[in-house]
């Protein structure tokens, strides 16, 4: 999939990739800083029964929700420098007790990524307009 959209249909965009692809437990989030990774994982947590206020975890390097009986784990490795920290901070094993693991700067920690993660890429076409690039 590969689409443009403007930041008011960020809902109906969360619930097409809820619908196509939430067959995936770990999708990774690949875009530049201020791209609206967090306001999208916000958005498609909410799609999936989130009631609470979802909001990054750039500090504490996961958040937990849940949807229902699935536990949603959303994490940031922005800080994170390497395999070996993320292993310490106990990321791989949250992703596995994790129903679904949404992970913004996955590229911070490579090799714990599951291969068969669905990768979604983030571009910044203009300050209101985004194009997603699912794989």
């Amino acid at each position: 999939m590969e689409k443009m959209y403007r930041i008011e249909q960020i809902p109906s965009i969360a619930k097409e990739l809820v619908e196509q692809y939430g067959r995936y437990p770990v999708w990774v989030f690949h875009a530049p800083m201020g791209a609206g990774k967090t306001t999208l994982i916000s958005t498609i947590c909410k799609a999936m029964g989130v009631d609470d206020t979802v909001s990054s975890p750039t500090f504490s390097l996961m958040n937990e929700y849940l949807a229902g009986k699935k536990l949603i784990v959303h994490m940031d490795w922005y800080r994170i420098e390497g395999e070996e920290e993320a292993a310490r901070a106990g990321l791989a094993a949250a992703m596995d007790e994790a129903d679904y693991c949404f992970i913004e700067w996955p590229e911070k920690a490579p090799l714990i990524v599951p291969e068969d993660a669905l990768h979604l890429t983030i571009e910044i076409v203009d300050p209101i307009t985004r194009k997603i690039i699912v794989q």
